[in-house]
């Protein structure tokens, strides 16, 4: 309960837990991907940590097996539509990119850009992590214009999720990472700039670590 910071005034405050290790709910939910959609999403509205976990990584598992565009389609708006309950980091971490990021790689991303704007922490997580899943077919460009929308976020849980997105987006072009943080790193938080630079070497890192 600590470290999901569960204390009062905290983001985790109230959430409940059981005590169950991530490496067991997956394998769990591996044996229960054919569980109904309707029972999935009983899961994801549980009031017990774990077995929100469990229903997300379910509902990521059966986006990846779906055979048709229809059921594609319908599994995604399930999971908008259970966005209330997807309230913790790694909630997002487990679930955006497998099922948003992955439907909206050949679609229209304008929702993602709305959802960057919205007062609620957890869904301007999932807008930034969901461009995981477009940073693996070398497409860039929505991760790093949503990450200049978050740039001024004033949660550390945002500052570590751009930061993440951003080193990724590193791996697949470095000289354009370098350019985007010579550009903004004097003014983004330190946190975002300390994750960002984690793949360059060690000189460009204290070079860059001293734009702040």
């Amino acid at each position: 309960m600590r470290f999901f910071k569960t204390g009062k005034g905290e983001y985790g405050y109230g959430d409940r837990f059981l005590g169950i290790r991530v490496p067991v709910l997956r394998k769990l939910a591996q044996e229960f991907t054919d569980l109904s959609l309707e029972q999935t999403r009983k899961l994801i509205r549980s009031k017990f940590h774990e077995e929100r976990l469990t229903g997300l990584i379910i509902l990521a598992n059966k986006y990846q097996r779906a055979s048709s565009d229809q059921e594609r389609r319908i599994i995604y708006q399930a999971y908008v539509r259970e966005f209330e309950f997807i309230n913790n980091w790694d909630l997002v971490d487990v679930s955006a990119p497998h099922v948003v990021g992955r439907h909206l790689l050949d679609k229209e991303r304008k929702q993602l850009y709305r959802w960057a704007k919205s007062p609620r922490l957890w869904t301007r997580r999932i807008s930034i992590v969901s461009t995981l899943w477009f940073i693996r077919s070398h497409d860039l460009e929505d991760s790093y214009r949503i990450s200049e929308l978050l740039l001024r976020d004033s949660h550390d849980l945002i500052h570590k999720a751009v930061g993440w997105v951003l080193r990724e987006a590193g791996k697949k072009d470095m000289q354009r990472l370098e350019k985007f943080l010579r550009r903004h790193g004097k003014t983004m938080p330190r946190t975002m700039l300390r994750y960002a630079i984690e793949r360059f070497p060690e000189g460009k890192r204290q070079t860059l670590l001293k734009l702040k």
